[in-house]
């Protein structure tokens, strides 16, 4: 349910929109008009909501709150997001991108643990896949740069 209301939020109201724009330049948002600090205030508001949503859900699976239960997994969320298209330099990424590299994440994590490798070398297969998901970016980035030219 929260990745449909973000899908729309983000793709057909003016909130997304401008997240957009600010998250890919955000000096170049402020000349065009845009209000800065109250939608970057509300970008902010609403990450800090899912935030606090997330860790119901978190204290909900183990029952207690347990303060260092997350430590670790802001890997997972940051391959997630490169791997689902998002651009680590802003501007880029949908909801069902970053659902689709969510899975690709879960999948590697199962398929490595059911072939019993180790738990620090899944976070090296992950950081490879985060390196390689970068370079590509980069590699899609230059290539346009030079097609508008």
């Amino acid at each position: 349910m929260v990745a449909v209301v973000g899908y729309v939020v983000l793709s057909r109201t003016r909130l997304g929109r401008y997240a957009y724009a600010m998250g890919s330049n955000l000096e170049a948002a402020r000349l065009s008009g845009i209000p800065i600090r109250r939608y970057l205030t509300s970008v902010y508001v609403i990450s800090g909501a899912l935030a606090g949503l997330g860790g119901m859900i978190a204290a909900s699976r183990v029952n207690s709150g347990q303060p260092n239960y997350g430590i670790g997994l802001e890997l997972d969320v940051i391959a997630a997001a490169v791997i689902g298209g998002a651009s680590l330099f802003g501007g880029q990424g949908t909801v069902v991108g970053t659902l689709i590299g969510a899975f690709l994440i879960a999948l590697i994590r199962n398929g490595a643990v059911l072939l019993s490798v180790d738990i620090f070398y899944q976070q090296v297969i992950i950081g490879v896949v985060i390196w390689l998901a970068v370079f590509w970016d980069q590699y899609r980035r230059r290539r346009l740069a030079s097609a508008s030219q």
